[in-house]
């Protein structure tokens, strides 16, 4: 969800790559094993100590553990949400540790940001986005991963007497030709008094059991399908209390005055607390929580609300597309001239509206404050560092005192990674005015989740294209309108010279040979709430330059995937993505009958993905989506199969955004509140995927998101051959009029 351009507001200099300079490696004995860890240095290597000793534990937190029965944990930075983080850091361990699978168990970690801080980010705060876990993770956790395993071998080198290099370790067990062998277990206690490795030897590509292979199963599969996985939701405290809200029915608006009466009496209600986010109505359960709000009566102060609807915002958004653009992102050669002289100009528009992430579990945070003075929260922390501190502060505590369970999360698509705390401040709010009595939990319905912002933003387009006599694109044109989401948070030194890059990102490097082309940004201000939603910029400036891409090239005369290919160099990657799914969708071959084809491709997250999208018609004039093939370049593939999950359920994802999800308001109030109205693509609508990874020796670079922009410029492109109807008003619902 959050941007690949982060670099480029803290570190630029600091990329994956780190050298072994960057860390320093330290461990230490735990009361049942051995803990390993690293220390990502802030401040430049020259300035730290060469080594770090066992004794100097404090400055990092292990990323891996082996207790006395061989258990393996991974301490990972990452935060879990199903995009399989958590297993694509125990394979990079697991690697290079030479672990037995089945004994790997990885939980979040949080609450030491130069242990913790995402590389991509510049170490500067932990945090998960940007599809960079497998980035951040690479170098790092393998490197623990090897130098566990010398320890290990050193404890059984002094215990065995025999030299370490004749020691052979494979799937958690440590042999020697004499015939002496031992688990992890046996060796874990003594191995955290062993010399810390300066230097480790990382394997070599060849001799990879687990990374790459795709037969590696996820190593929490079952917990997930016999229900015992644990999330947010499922937590349970002794004495815990639960808490609903009610929130503003407008945007901006405050609480004038409230009465609880009718829910205080009410057995099992317990309280009835104003709280800045709104009311929290504070049950024995949740059940007779609702049963409270239900009679609750709240008046509100309006003055400062946001009361537009749909209908206003987007007339405003069209406007502003047909007049120059407030910025320029973009500019090269001399765009006027070019269309001047063009032998043809091709003109359209493109409207987006708001987007909810609609995540399974909906938001949820516990907090319990301790006896010691400790604060404990249980949530999905996606940035930790900021909720560690928002909550000290509300508490009256330091941050260091706020202990944060990084808890499995069904769900997220950028929507935890908020910087005002959301859900994990309201918990805190609520035990607050408790008293902290009890611990609270507080659980959000689902209606409190559409209902509550922080959506993908409405965009409109404006583009532009010249033609030569040859078919040649020699000019190109996009303006874009739309909300900032990083203006006003901690993200606003992005913005440069006007331009917010996580709304035009897609849209200002376009990997085509345009001699001509010029990108525009107007940002509106609307109190609508905004926030990165799955893929971020790329899921509207993706669809309006491929599917105007399609027009410009019937505008041309030319086959769309020879017209691309056309404008890209041949050995790049976007080129050779989008020739092997125009070979494995076979695009050369006539399609079968009542079948349409489309086709795009785009890079985000330092990854290219080529979508060929095949539909068919239906009665009702709509379209069936009935296959996609897909041929993805995400460097390094470290978990082959949960590469292909992510880009098929990043199909899903973008497929239901653009056939049926949309946000509307009316007089500034949200319409939809349940999968009534807000309809995310049901399984029958799913389509038959065929996904073809690249073999590549470069570093890992994003999958979560990655898949996302290129499913609806293909399909829309494949239904306009079907229906004869550029589609260029999302969801396709409305464009089509069903």
């Amino acid at each position: 969800m959050i941007p690949n351009l982060m670099e480029s507001i803290i570190v630029p200099a600091v990329k994956a790559q780190a050298s072994r300079r960057q860390f320093l490696i330290g461990a230490f004995a735990t009361s049942t094993g051995l803990a390993v860890g690293y220390h990502l240095l802030s401040a430049s290597p020259a300035a730290a100590s060469e080594t770090a000793t066992v004794s100097d534990t404090h400055a990092f937190s292990p990323y891996v553990t082996i207790d006395v029965d061989g258990k393996v944990t991974v301490l990972s930075s990452q935060f879990e949400m199903g995009q399989g983080s958590y297993n694509g850091i125990a394979t990079l361990v697991a690697e290079e540790l030479e672990a037995d699978w089945s004994t790997i168990d990885v939980k979040g970690a949080a609450g030491d940001v130069k242990a913790y801080g995402n590389v991509a980010f510049g170490g500067a705060l932990q945090g998960t986005g940007g599809s960079t876990s497998m980035l951040t993770s690479w170098d790092r956790y393998r490197r623990a991963g090897a130098a566990t395993r010398v320890m290990l071998v050193a404890a059984a080198s002094a215990e065995w007497g025999v030299p370490a290099a004749e020691i052979t370790v494979e799937n958690g067990i440590l042999s020697h030709p004499s015939g002496k062998s031992g688990g992890f277990g046996m060796f874990a206690a003594k191995a955290a008094t062993m010399p810390v490795p300066v230097e480790v030897t990382l394997k070599q590509p060849n001799e990879w059991k687990r990374i790459g292979n795709a037969g590696l199963k996820r190593f929490d599969s079952a917990r997930k399908a016999n229900g015992t996985e644990q999330y947010t939701i499922d937590v349970k405290l002794p004495g815990m209390l639960t808490a609903v809200m009610i929130h503003p029915p407008l945007f901006g608006a405050k609480v004038k005055s409230f009465d609880a009466s009718a829910a205080r009496a009410i057995k099992g209600v317990v309280d009835v607390v104003e709280i800045p986010r709104g009311i929290a109505i504070v049950g024995e359960n949740m059940w007779v929580a609702l049963k409270g709000r239900e009679v609750v009566t709240v008046e509100w102060d309006e003055s400062a609300a946001e009361k537009r609807g749909t209908p206003a915002l987007m007339s405003m958004y069209r406007d502003l597309a047909a007049k120059p653009p407030a910025a320029i992102a973009r500019k090269d050669g001399d765009v006027e001239s070019a269309f001047a002289a063009a032998a043809k100009v091709i003109e359209a528009s493109f409207e987006f509206p708001y987007l909810a992430h609609a995540p399974m579990e909906p938001l949820n945070s516990v907090s319990r404050m301790n006896a010691d003075g400790t604060l404990e929260i249980w949530g999905g922390h996606q940035f930790p560092d900021t909720y560690q501190a928002l909550a000290g502060e509300i508490a009256g505590i330091a941050p260091g005192k706020v202990i944060l369970h990084v808890m499995k999360t069904g769900g997220s698509f950028g929507r935890r990674a908020v910087f005002d705390g959301d859900v994990v401040v309201e918990s805190v709010h609520v035990a607050k005015a408790l008293g902290f009595r009890a611990p609270v939990k507080v659980q959000w319905t689902r209606e409190n989740d559409m209902r509550g912002g922080r959506y993908r933003p409405a965009y409109a387009h404006s583009l532009k294209a010249g033609i030569d006599e040859n078919g040649k694109l020699v000019a190109w044109s996009n303006h874009v309108v739309g909300q900032s989401i990083v203006s006003n948070t901690a993200f606003a030194g992005m913005v440069q010279n006007g331009v917010d890059p996580t709304s035009i990102e897609g849209a200002n490097n376009l990997p085509y040979a345009i001699p001509n082309q010029v990108v525009g940004l107007t940002t509106t201000e609307v109190g609508v709430p905004v926030l990165w939603w799955r893929s971020v910029g790329s899921t509207h400036t993706a669809f309006a330059a491929e599917a105007f891409l399609d027009e410009v090239a019937e505008a041309a005369g030319k086959d769309p995937v020879e017209f691309r290919l056309s404008m890209l160099e041949p050995e790049s990657r976007h080129a050779i993505v989008l020739k092997l799914a125009a070979e494995k969708a076979g695009w050369d071959k006539p399609v079968p009958e009542g079948r349409f084809r489309g086709v795009a491709v785009a890079e985000s997250f330092g990854s290219v993905v080529a979508h060929i999208a095949e539909v068919s018609r239906t009665e009702d004039g709509h379209i069936k989506v009935e296959r996609i093939v897909s041929a993805v370049d995400c460097g390094l593939a470290i978990n082959p199969d949960q590469v292909r999950s992510q880009v098929e359920g990043g199909i899903g994802f973008g497929l239901g955004a653009i056939l049926g999800e949309e946000i509307t308001l009316t007089d500034g109030q949200v319409d939809q509140g349940n999968f009534d109205l807000y309809t995310p693509l049901r399984i029958d609508a799913m389509p038959m995927v065929e996904v073809h990874i690249l073999a590549s020796a470069n570093s890992p670079s994003g999958i979560g998101e990655p898949g996302v922009p290129p499913v609806g410029p293909a399909v829309a492109n494949a239904a306009y051959k079907a229906l004869g109807k550029r589609i260029r008003i999302m969801p396709f619902a409305k464009s089509l009029n069903v």
